[in-house]
């Protein structure tokens, strides 16, 4: 008899959203497990994406299945239990991302294995949202991206270019092949630095495994393509004045960062159980309380719909390329990945979450700033 009332009441909350269970349409759900109501009446998105993990259910269109849940809110709905209310007091004593916890991220992400993001990514490795204009192809769309941030920050040859969270180089590369800049990156994954250090063999570049604290001199210009999500928001003023310290007086900085709408102090649990450990984003407040005294804020670029394609590119990927690698992986990891990539591409297409390319400069640009797109 509980399993029925459990059962009654997801369908009634999923019905908000146009989601049926067993339904026509790909965005419908069909449960294998009937303690799958019980558990995500309990556990809210902590319970859904591990249930989704187990198998208990299945859905032919993951992504949209998540934009409708998104955008009707039905998941303020449903209990977050004790674990959430734990994450959010947990984030408001102890400092998350502090440098002794700075290399967690790395350790438990980027360095699952360079086999992986080799199948799922472009041909540059970029692990950042591609910009689409004029593109058609993931390839074409992330060197446009590398392109953009390039012509913000009007890079000429012999700058010296700091790029906080380098990834495996790829920005790194491009802008020291195509604009003769030297690039100094850092990262905090040990896979990241390895790859990263052959890819730009022979290019005047650095690759260092370095939290951002740790980085001193001065430099013409300073990226961050990706990063920013890592830092906190215990650490974000502390993180804008290690920027304004090591960039030069005449220098721009750009930063490209997931949004929120809303000001956050902790994350959506399972993605902080499973994907991004530690990670938050942050919103336009806390941005502008972290650059007060210090930036002038020069542009504001939000391209947030191209991340649903980029998502849903690097989802085709991982699962065309899946029997490549699925020895070293299991099937759990499998439907894990795939939830990871396609509620974040449902996330992005609901509007939930925004992508900001925002350029700033320490005193403003005298003649000012032009924008490009």
């Amino acid at each position: 008899m509980k399993t029925d009332k459990f059962k009654s009441s997801v369908e009634k909350l999923l019905s908000l959203a146009g989601i049926g269970i067993d339904g026509n349409n790909p965005w419908d759900l069909r449960v294998h497990n009937e303690n799958f109501y019980r558990r995500i009446l309990t556990h809210g998105s902590l319970g859904l994406g591990e249930s989704y993990m187990d198998g208990w259910w299945d859905c032919d269109q993951v992504d949209e299945f998540f934009c409708r849940i998104l955008r009707s809110e039905i998941h303020n709905k449903v209990n977050e239990d004790w674990i959430l209310l734990f994450k959010v007091l947990l984030s408001r004593i102890i400092n998350m991302q502090s440098k002794r916890r700075a290399f967690q991220i790395g350790e438990r992400h980027y360095d699952l294995g360079n086999d992986l993001y080799e199948n799922m990514l472009d041909r540059r490795m970029v692990y950042t949202c591609a910009y689409w204009k004029d593109a058609h192809t993931l390839n074409d769309a992330q060197e446009h991206k590398l392109e953009l941030v390039c012509r913000k920050t009007g890079l000429t040859p012999g700058m010296k270019i700091l790029d906080i969270g380098c990834g495996w180089g790829s920005f790194a590369k491009y802008a020291a092949e195509k604009y003769k800049v030297e690039v100094t990156g850092i990262t905090v994954s040990r896979e990241q630095v390895e790859l990263a250090r052959t890819l730009c063999k022979g290019e005047p570049v650095e690759i260092r495994l370095q939290d951002y604290r740790d980085v001193t001199g001065k430099f013409d210009c300073i990226i961050s393509l990706g990063m920013f999500e890592h830092v906190g928001y215990k650490n974000y003023r502390t993180y804008m004045e290690v920027v304004n310290r090591c960039l030069k007086d005449d220098g721009l900085f750009l930063l490209q960062t997931i949004g929120g709408n809303e000001s956050e102090v902790s994350t959506e649990p399972w993605l902080d159980k499973y994907i991004f450990p530690n990670s938050i984003i942050p919103s336009i407040k806390q941005i502008g309380g972290a650059i007060e005294g210090l930036f002038v804020m020069e542009d504001w670029h939000n391209f947030s719909v191209d991340y649903d394609k980029t998502l849903m590119a690097w989802y085709g990927n991982f699962d065309m390329n899946w029997n490549k690698i699925k020895s070293k992986y299991d099937e759990r990891f499998y439907r894990m990945w795939k939830h990871y990539l396609l509620s974040c591409a449902g996330s992005f297409r609901a509007r939930k979450n925004q992508v900001w390319q925002i350029v700033f400069s320490k005193k403003g640009v005298p003649a000012g700033y032009r924008s490009i797109r």
